[in-house]
């Protein structure tokens, strides 16, 4: 959002003010109604967003404003430490997709954003779920505003929506200080959008591809005499899809109120919610393979989906948080997340090896399921300096408790095996079975404690180094699918850096992180899998220019992992998916660069190269690619002030996977390397109105999203898209 000028908030009119309030009224409507008489000064507006060391009046707030002309700068974050530390500083890779950068490429969803970050694979499985790696393994790590929980079942439910974010952090490697579990692929964190000291709002509305419609709007500004501030972001999609019958409507309504108590004392309320309903969605994916071994090769657009089916997620988050800042330089932060995420569905999966002759040999397996997963989440933690040898250093320490539990059904139908026509033929027309020969499902807990510390010892003026621990006990009691889940295990996680300033502009900088994570996935014969152990190790080189707002890195990295789970298959009696341990290190190097060069260009880009192999030394999770460019850029057009013109461009190498046959003779399945590539345009007039086109796929590149499991579909062809908007 563009500044705006010191005196407009006392000249805004009261109409605005009272428009805000019933906004966040609407959106809010649980949050605790608070004071707006309260005249305590207001925290300056371009404080910093965590813990200030020099100044001890500076509160320990996530600060998500900025401006306009931010651009893809990447600012200071907690994510990695809980210290507020640049990218530089930041003893770990950091990738961050801001806000214009979301904006510039139309990046609604949480999918096309994490496509277009360094070293991120987006897998595809099924229209309505996802899987992420980084670095050879699944991203399980997802936090808002530094605080979450891992996923249940390590995949993403639901088509998440972007409007509400500021920006997107993404630190990758082992985040078991922070995180509580030390997954070595990446942490995923959502900053949330927080309210400004002055009143400002935008609207806009796109038009895309296969009629796709969607409305956004964000207002923001002080309520009263400006000691409490709120924001409230809407945003509501609806449309089709080049994948036959295929269709999303999406809404999303985002409410959050500051109140400053005292000078030094902020409280933070916010309320969210994003109703996704699918219709005719995929439930597994197409064939990729003929019973004599040879590729599927369908149109983009096939679909294996019934036309009654449909795929409905209702996500709620609320969350409250209160920051103090003592008059001694330490800070204490308190928060609590709450989350509820709904499914109701009623799917259709097809499985079967077709005949490439006669496409027969595809069957039937309709389901309804219905999934409620709640989590609530506390940590409490401060944040100081000590004294020690003459110089000053930097500590963390806290505590986080999570819990959560996982209810879902799943009811069958009386019809499964049904022989289906072959998926040429295949309109989605399919009797819609009564779900009545049997259920099953799982009922469990799972509960986390954990306690931290970590100390940045500033050991010289050029050398830091940063020690700490992660204590984490894990129990989880319950059923899924007819198997007890019953695991009671802890675990300490030590992490050590080291960042050295050798020159002005350049850093070297080294990590140790250790391993730890529970896991819910299930065997062949029905018991979950052993906990995760490992290590991961990284360093590199990084630096900073045009006083930080370009940034580059150069890192290498290595990650052990034993027993992760790998998917091995899909047992129709049980309607779940199977998998086994299996050891595997991975290997690699990236390069990124990121930020504003010059007053021309925004620009982030970025090269990663691993390899991944098993206890035996052969090559492991082939489906993950292993070279991947991810880049973006765009530039202001000086003659035509408002102009900016860009384009991005992901490539990643052939991929492949094993597959059997009937009579058990291995096949490969694979996709080839491929590009695609993306242009835009878009003009910001000075009086606040503005367009931007995108253009997405521009070769028309027809690929399989993921070879994650032996099904998939075809990413989407060429497409275009149209908003504008306006700004005030």
């Amino acid at each position: 959002m563009s500044q705006f000028h010191e005196g407009l908030r006392a000249s805004a009119p009261k109409a605005r003010r009272l428009a805000l309030a019933c906004a966040l009224a609407l959106a809010t409507g649980a949050l605790p109604a608070l004071a707006a008489n309260d005249t305590s000064p207001a925290p300056d507006a371009a404080a910093s967003a965590d813990v200030a060391l020099a100044d001890p009046t500076t509160l320990d707030r996530l600060e998500v404003k900025g401006t306009r002309e931010a651009g893809y700068v990447a600012p200071a974050s907690s994510a990695g430490t809980g210290l507020v530390l640049t990218p530089r500083e930041t003893p770990q890779s950091v990738s961050v997709l801001t806000r214009d950068q979301l904006d510039d490429f139309g990046l609604d969803n949480l999918n096309d954003a994490l496509e277009s970050t360094t070293g991120i694979v987006v897998e595809r499985v099924e229209t309505s779920r996802t899987y992420y790696t980084a670095r050879g393994f699944d991203i399980t790590n997802f936090q808002f505003d530094g605080l979450g929980v891992p996923l249940p079942y390590g995949i993403q439910n639901g088509d998440v929506d972007t409007a509400m974010f500021d920006r997107i952090e993404v630190l990758r490697g082992a985040n078991g200080l922070m995180s509580g579990t030390g997954n070595p692929s990446a942490t995923v964190n959502f900053v949330r959008k927080r309210p400004g000291d002055a009143f400002e709002g935008a609207a806009h509305a796109t038009f895309g591809s296969w009629d796709r419609k969607r409305v956004d709007a964000d207002l923001s500004g002080p309520l009263g005499s400006g000691a409490v501030r709120g924001r409230v972001v809407g945003a509501y999609e609806d449309g089709d899809s080049y994948l036959d019958r295929y269709s999303l409507q999406k809404s999303v309504v985002y409410g959050v109120l500051e109140a400053d108590l005292a000078a030094n004392t902020l409280l933070t309320a916010g309320l969210s919610r994003q109703d996704n309903n699918a219709d005719s969605p995929l439930w597994g994916a197409l064939p990729l393979y003929y019973s004599d071994g040879t590729p599927t090769d369908y149109d983009a657009g096939t679909s294996t989906a019934a036309d009654w089916s449909y795929w409905d997620t209702r996500d709620t988050r609320s969350f409250v948080e209160l920051e103090h800042a003592f008059g001694n330089g330490w800070n204490l932060r308190a928060a609590i997340n709450h989350h509820e995420k709904v499914e109701d569905a009623e799917i259709f999966y097809v499985y079967g090896v077709p005949d490439r002759e006669t496409g027969l040999g595809l069957f039937s397996y309709p389901s309804a399921y219905n999934n409620t997963v709640r989590a609530l989440h506390a940590d409490v933690r401060a944040t100081g300096a000590m004294q020690l040898g003459g110089r000053s250093h930097e500590l963390v320490v806290g505590a986080s408790w999570a819990d959560s539990n996982v209810r879902e059904v799943s009811w069958y139908g009386g019809d499964i095996g049904t022989a289906l026509p072959p998926l040429e033929q295949f309109d989605g027309s399919y009797p819609k079975p009564a779900f009545d020969l049997f259920s099953d499902g799982s009922d469990f807990d799972f509960r986390r404690d954990t306690v931290y510390a970590n100390v940045r010892w500033n050991l010289a003026d050029t050398f830091r180094l940063t020690t700490g621990a992660n204590h984490s006990k894990v129990r989880m009691d319950g059923v899924g699918y007819g198997t007890p889940k019953s695991t009671d295990a802890s675990k300490t996680t030590p992490f050590v850096g080291a960042v050295w300033d050798f020159a002005q502009a350049y850093s070297l900088y080294a990590a140790y992180g250790g391993i730890f994570a529970q896991q819910t996935e299930l065997d062949e014969s029905g018991s979950p899998l052993d906990p995760i152990e490992g290590r991961n190790v990284e360093a590199g080189i990084k630096g900073e220019w045009f006083d930080g707002r370009l940034n580059a890195s150069a890192s290498a990295f290595r990650v052990r992992q034993d027993n992760l789970a790998l998917a091995i298959g899909f047992d129709p009696d049980t309607g779940r998916s199977i998998y086994e341990g299996q050891d595997a290190q991975s290997e690699g190097i990236e390069l990124e660069v990121a930020g504003e060069l010059g007053q021309i260009w925004s620009l982030s880009a970025g090269w990663t190269r691993l390899d991944i192999e098993d206890a035996a030394g052969e090559d492991a999770r082939s489906y993950v690619p292993r070279s991947m460019l991810r880049a973006s850029a765009v530039a202001r057009i000086a003659a035509v002030p408002g102009l900016r013109v860009g384009g991005s461009l992901r490539w990643q190498d052939d991929i492949h996977r094993e597959a059997f046959l009937a009579d058990g003779e291995a096949i490969g399945i694979r996709q080839e390397s491929y590009a695609v590539l993306g242009l835009m345009a878009g003009y910001r007039a000075g009086n606040g109105w503005e367009a931007s086109l995108n253009l997405d796929n521009l070769t028309d590149e027809k690929y399989i999203a993921s070879l994650y499991w032996e099904q998939g579909y075809y990413a989407t062809p060429r497409s275009a898209s149209l908003t504008i908007g306006y700004r005030f």
